[in-house]
Parts: C-alpha cells; structure tokens; sequence
C-alpha cells in the first residue's frame, strides 16, 4: 500500500490504525515500485525505470518482433536494434514532477495518415500535463485505415476525449478542481471545424459516433478545443519518426531529463 499527501499527522494515524489492523511494515518514502525507481527532492519527484531498461537490453536476444514475429526479416531485426540503442543512450532518462507545477490540465492530441507503409494503418498519440508535469500518455495504431487525414486525427481526438474525461474525474476525485474546460490542443484546422459544425454530411458519417461523442462534451464544457501548429505539438513524438533535434526539442519540452534536478 502506498500512503501519500500533506498531512503528515494524519498519515501517521491512518498508519498506526492499519499496523493494529494488518500485519504491515513501514518502508518508509517510495523509492520503486512496478519498475519504476524514485528519487525524491525538495524540487519534486524524479521518475526513471533505468533497471527495467538494463533488463531488457541484456534480454535483447529474447526481444519480441510484436506483429512481424511470424515472419521476421532483416530489416525489422534491424528496427529491434535500433530500439535498444535508443535505449542503451537514454538508459537514465526520467520524468521530472516539480513540487512547484501547478494543478491545471491540458491535452496534445495527434496521428499521423496511413504511417504504416504494410498495412496503411494511421498512429495516434496524445499526451496529458498537469502543469508542467507529464501524467499521460499513449500511443498506438489505429484499428481501422483512414481514409483521409481528416479522419485520423479525429479518430485520435475522440481517444484523447476520453481519457480526458477519465481524468478530470480522477482529479476532482483527489479534490482539484476541475469547473473550467480543459483546453485539448490539436494541429489540424479540419477535425476543429468539424467538432463545431452540428451538421453531418457524407464526408464524416463514417466517424459520426466520434463525432457525437466529441461534441456533446464540447457544447457541455468538459473541454475546449485549440488549434496548435504542428512545431508546437507536443505529441508529434507519439505518432512518427522525428529528426533529431525536434526529438530532443520535444523530449525537453515534455521535462524528460537524464538526472534529478
């Protein structure tokens, strides 16, 4: 079990009536837990998962082709590798939680078009802050191919739309307030106008629950919606292969970092 707040009085009576209750032995602050390693400062929390990293590459041998392991080829051998050695320079990189970030949520969502060039299928990705801090993520292949660009970062806004919901409840659960919209930024012009317009055409029937789904949360203020331009777009890292310096742009922008502040 893990006990956290600002009411150290209160933690210690919660702790001395769960011992009397429970056979429990306080291991003091966290320092790991599901392969994360903590680090805690008077700045905030430094998360990295360097051991699970370490693990992995020295299982390299062992290292699953996900969707290609039926029939592997040299070049996907060869995307594995290029993965580890990511992984092998970036070994210590963590995410920074500042004591000093303030409690307000904000939404990057995005997809790239028909990216996979063997089945056509889009990825999205979205990321979510809390301030400055980054508490979620994703980033996978569309389940269907869009036909159009349009369609795929609607697609990838309706998933960002729900995970928004989940946490501004999770939120309001912990006591932050969540009354104001949550701002959702995305970088195509298209999918906005089409969550504004309440009139459907032949062009978005085929994605017209996503569009409901949207809509309704929008008319109701759980979110508001903003064009970003795509140098600006937080969760471009999500959905395709970057230079490397917009890499290490966005990588710093997102307060991943190779050691505690």
């Amino acid at each position: 079990m893990i006990i956290t707040g600002n009411d150290l009085s209160g933690i210690q009576e919660l702790k001395d009536f769960l011992s009397q209750q429970f056979e429990m032995k306080d291991l003091g602050h966290l320092s790991y837990f599901l392969g994360l390693e903590i680090t805690h400062s008077t700045y905030g929390l430094y998360i990295t998962q360097a051991k699970y990293a370490s693990d992995l590459l020295s299982q390299a041998g062992l290292t699953d082709m996900s969707q290609y392991l039926s029939a592997p080829r040299s070049t996907h051998y060869a995307a594995v590798l290029r993965i580890l050695r990511y992984l092998k320079g970036t070994i210590f990189h963590g995410l920074f939680y500042s004591t000093q970030s303030p409690l307000v949520l904000r939404a990057f969502s995005d997809a790239d078009w028909a990216g996979d060039p063997t089945d056509r299928r889009s990825t999205k990705g979205y990321c979510f802050l809390l301030g400055s801090s980054l508490i979620s993520w994703r980033s996978k292949k569309q389940t269907f191919v869009a036909r159009s660009s349009t369609e795929a970062e609607y697609r990838a806004l309706a998933d960002t739309t729900s995970e928004l919901l989940w946490l501004r409840w999770l939120l309001k659960d912990l006591g932050v307030s969540t009354f104001s919209a949550t701002p959702l930024y995305c970088d195509k012009q298209s999918a906005i106008h089409i969550a504004h317009n309440d009139v459907f055409h032949e062009r978005t029937k085929h994605i017209e629950i996503d569009c409901h789904f949207i809509r309704y949360h929008l008319v109701h203020g759980a979110l508001k919606l903003f064009f970003v331009s795509s140098k600006d777009q937080l969760a471009d890292i999500f959905t395709k292969s970057l230079p490397t310096r917009r890499t290490r742009d966005l990588i710093d922008n997102l307060k991943l970092v190779s050691h505690p502040p």
